[in-house]
């Protein structure tokens, strides 16, 4: 059966602070990998890989001083989400976390929204 979460009663904390205003969280995470051929022919051989990389992103409505000021400062964090749907519920830990660049936009009729980009050094799902 699929596990399906609900952003309304799911919730992402920075460092032990509840992010308000939160729209959405997306992250996304790759390994760096090379293949290895062998002389003479198109196969290949071996496959070794390297870094893991974790990027992301958090869309808030309007933005988040919290997170403006560790944009600011340069400061590492932690990231938890709590994603529940009913009974169901899945754990999120993103560690060593940094954000790279904040963006904001605001439409007609609508409200802001900030999306501030991180990267960490690895994500844990429970």
């Amino acid at each position: 059966m699929p596990q399906i979460y609900t952003a309304f009663a799911s919730e992402v904390k920075i460092d032990d602070e509840t992010i308000e205003g939160l729209q959405s969280i997306e992250y996304s995470h790759a390994k760096a990998r090379s293949e290895i051929g062998a002389i003479g022919t198109d196969r290949r051989i071996a496959v070794y890989f390297g870094t893991k990389s974790v990027t992301g992103r958090l869309r808030i409505a309007s933005g988040n001083a919290t997170l403006d000021g560790l944009l600011d400062g340069n400061t590492a964090f932690a990231i938890s989400a709590t994603l529940r749907h009913g009974e169901q519920s899945r754990q999120l830990a993103f560690e060593d976390c940094y954000l790279d660049q904040k963006s904001f936009g605001m439409s007609a009729e609508g409200h802001g929204e900030a999306i501030y980009e991180f990267t960490s050094s690895a994500v844990r799902e429970e």
